[in-house]
């Protein structure tokens, strides 16, 4: 079947794309049909070169544990609270700076990437997965027949509960990715840790308000993108405009290419690059439960100024991933 043709079920769409989107590229294919975009996709089509965005940053050394003594250092403190809570009602994301992680070592995960990325195509379909799998190396997910296909290789990983990673489909090459990956993964979660009691302070609540939903096996992915060029760079996207499914996002940018935008106020804006910063995102859920977990706001957040908007859900992660391969804002299911 030609990679252009309509494909009529989802394995055989499998067939259609037999190349890598890297293959596509160093070959200077023109992008196939599943990948060229629609004038539907939700949010609106997005500006190529859109205007630098003035993202907060935020210093969470600041919320380690102080002695009360320290007035100025708790004063500090108090601010750093206060620019988060209005990152969080203004922007829901910010950068994070103070998180204690080496530029050395953020440079050294983002080697491993690139390495992992320059191997052999054959290499890397050792880890490849299949049309409708969410883990392993390879294009978007197939959940329809109609999606648009982001312009993008990946390689998907669950890391945590530790004990679900399914070893097969973590790299061997380059020899130190799974060393390094698994400690990145290790700071990531203090960092979250950290971000969610302060998330919490900001908000007047107990420390542990969003903490304590998390569940004992929370889980935590991992992606890992490659965007190569495109002959036709004007009819696909890299990754389609979304909202994350997730309760928090961590993205590692890569120091040299700019190309993560934000949506404010029906605006779409780049987000900056700092080589030593984490770009944090709000998901959808607004916490990591486990999949089976029920999940609603936070009761001290409810009242009669401030109504319940969303229904109660589980597993709301399938359900974003799903809508947003379908073109759907996957809120709009959830509201009363």
């Amino acid at each position: 079947m030609a990679a252009t043709e309509t494909p009529t079920n989802l394995e055989e769409m499998t067939l259609t794309l037999p190349k890598s989107v890297q293959e596509m590229s160093i070959k200077a294919d023109e992008p196939p049909q599943p990948f060229n975009v629609r004038d539907d996709v939700p949010f609106g089509p997005v500006d190529i070169s859109p205007p630098s965005a003035s993202i907060p940053t935020i210093d969470i050394s600041l919320f380690s544990p102080l002695p009360s003594s320290l007035e100025s250092s708790i004063q500090e403190t108090e601010k750093e609270l206060d620019k988060l809570r209005s990152a969080l009602s203004s922007w829901g994301c910010f950068q994070v700076i103070g998180h204690g992680i080496s530029i050395e070592f953020l440079d050294k995960v983002r080697e491993v990437t690139k390495k992992f990325f320059e191997l052999p195509f054959e290499e890397k379909r050792r880890y490849g997965k299949a049309a409708v799998a969410i883990q392993g190396y390879g294009l978007d997910s197939l959940v329809s027949e109609k999606q648009v296909l982001d312009w993008c290789d990946r390689l998907s990983l669950l890391i945590y509960p530790e004990d679900q990673r399914i070893l097969k489909l973590w790299p061997e090459k380059p020899q130190d990715f799974r060393e390094t990956i698994d400690e990145y993964a290790m700071n990531i979660d203090s960092v979250i840790g950290i971000l969610f009691k302060a998330m919490a302070k900001s908000l007047k609540l107990e420390e542990n308000s969003f903490s304590k939903q998390f569940g004992e096996r929370a889980i935590m992915q991992g992606r890992f993108a490659l965007y190569p060029t495109c002959t036709r760079p004007d009819q696909v996207f890299g990754v389609k405009p979304h909202s994350d499914g997730s309760g928090v996002t961590v993205l590692l940018q890569d120091k040299e290419v700019q190309g993560l935008q934000v949506l404010k106020e029906d605006r779409w804006l780049t987000v900056p690059v700092i080589p030593h910063a984490l770009f944090v995102n709000l998901g959808d859920q607004m916490q990591r439960p486990e999949p089976e977990k029920e999940i609603e706001p936070v009761d001290q957040l409810v009242d009669e100024k401030r109504p319940r908007l969303y229904k109660k859900v589980k597993n709301y992660s399938t359900l974003n991933y799903e809508s947003f391969q379908k073109g759907l804002v996957p809120l709009d299911a959830l509201k009363f």
